[in-house]
């Protein structure tokens, strides 16, 4: 224990894997932030660092059982030569769910805006928001584990970036989490880029590979677009209340 913590490459590989972790662990906080917004206010923080607490424990549990990750990669079946794995299987399923459930919210978010009453009213109870978080955190955190391996051989390294990769996200968590509900245009690109990341889960499980940084830059460059309407439009609904301060000052004067 005492090498591993003196060893530079020990310690590298922990900052870059928890970088990674972070990375990877992006549309996960997203998922979440948006699903807790369907509870009640008091139960919301409770509810995101559940999710979170559960995706760390998924991954620390997977990283246990090495030996059960790298038998999911093994095919377990063929259709039409192409050879079918388990984690295969776990991809494409959990990305067909990301995409049902990310239209979903786009439908309903439609819905909301045609029919105040319909969005107060829908309110979806504590147990299936979690039961909804635990299924993506196993898709999540089988492709953030697989890539883990890939890159450290020490499983202890591996377990200190996951804890420490989620606790910053405990921590940041909450400020992304209100930040999209208060804005519902940042909110629609999440949900956006969730159908993009579901579709490239099924691509991935169909033994197409697609490097998630495309999809994280481009969520990034737009949503730093978003923020600069966002801010544009505040300035100018400032200099419209100002002028229209101005000429009624001017007319009761007059």
């Amino acid at each position: 224990m005492l090498e591993l913590l003196t060893s530079p490459e020990a310690w590298i590989a922990f900052a870059t894997l928890t970088a990674l972790e972070l990375v990877l662990g992006i549309d996960n906080i997203i998922f979440i932030s948006i699903l807790v917004d369907k509870l009640p206010r008091e139960r919301r923080e409770f509810a995101r660092r559940l999710g979170l607490f559960m995706a760390m424990f998924m991954r620390v549990a997977l990283l246990l059982v090495l030996a059960w990750i790298v038998g999911l990669v093994e095919p377990l079946f063929t259709v039409f030569g192409w050879p079918v794995s388990g984690r295969d299987l776990i991809l494409i399923f959990g990305g067909l769910f990301l995409i049902w459930k990310s239209t979903s919210e786009i439908h309903e978010s439609f819905e909301g805006a045609a029919s105040p009453k319909t969005a107060s009213a829908v309110k979806t109870g504590f147990a299936a928001v979690i039961l909804q978080i635990m299924v993506l955190d196993i898709v999540f955190s089988l492709d953030s584990i697989i890539t883990a391996v890939g890159m450290v051989d020490d499983v202890r390294v591996m377990i200190a970036a996951v804890v420490s990769s989620v606790a910053l996200m405990m921590l940041f968590a909450g400020p992304i989490g209100n930040f999209v509900s208060e804005h519902p245009t940042i909110k629609m690109l999440a949900l956006s880029f969730l159908v993009a990341i579901g579709v490239l889960l099924i691509a991935e499980g169909f033994g197409n590979h697609v490097p998630k940084g495309y999809i994280y830059f481009a969520m990034a460059f737009s949503v730093t677009v978003e923020i600069l309407n966002i801010r544009l439009r505040k300035a100018t609904e400032r200099h419209a209340k100002a002028r229209s301060g101005s000429s009624t000052g001017e007319s009761n004067a007059g």
